[in-house]
């Protein structure tokens, strides 16, 4: 066995990104899963899906999860409510991605102090960008001297 340790960023990129997604609607978990793919800058993407209020709850509050996507137009619960009530009752909570029902709703991913929206329909483009986006590497910072 080897002493030798693995780069922090090495580790990371081996890791599953894990990503719980939350709606009522299976065809709105297919449309996001086929649109985000089984890979995120090179991690595998690890899914959970869920279908009510108490299975995302008790998800976010059992489990570490490195994004959480949301449906706002979810049914009995929306995303918008469930985002909110979990910004506000963990202490640490991952970023939330939120499905929005229009371009228009975007105002309400504020309220909800989500980090990022997605309007329906759902571009598979957009979706995956926007996913993406959550695991991007830093970007490296040139500094200049300030004359």
């Amino acid at each position: 066995m080897s002493d030798v340790a693995i780069p922090e960023e090495q580790s990371l990129a081996a890791s599953p990104a894990r990503i719980l997604l939350y709606s009522d609607d299976r065809n709105v978990r297919e449309k996001v899963r086929f649109a985000v793919g089984s890979t995120t800058h090179g991690r595998p993407i690890e899914w959970l899906e869920v279908a009510t209020h108490d299975a995302v709850i008790d998800a976010a509050d059992s489990q570490k999860w490195d994004l959480l996507v949301l449906d706002g137009e979810a049914a009995k619960s929306g995303g918008m409510g469930v985002c909110r009530q979990l910004k506000h009752e963990l202490y640490v909570c991952p970023p939330i991605l939120l499905l929005v029902g229009r371009p228009g709703d975007a105002w309400l991913a504020t309220w909800s102090e989500a980090d990022a929206a997605v309007a329906h329909p759902l571009d598979p483009f957009v979706t995956r960008e926007s996913v993406d986006a959550f695991f991007a590497p830093a970007a490296a910072t040139t500094t200049t001297p300030s004359a």
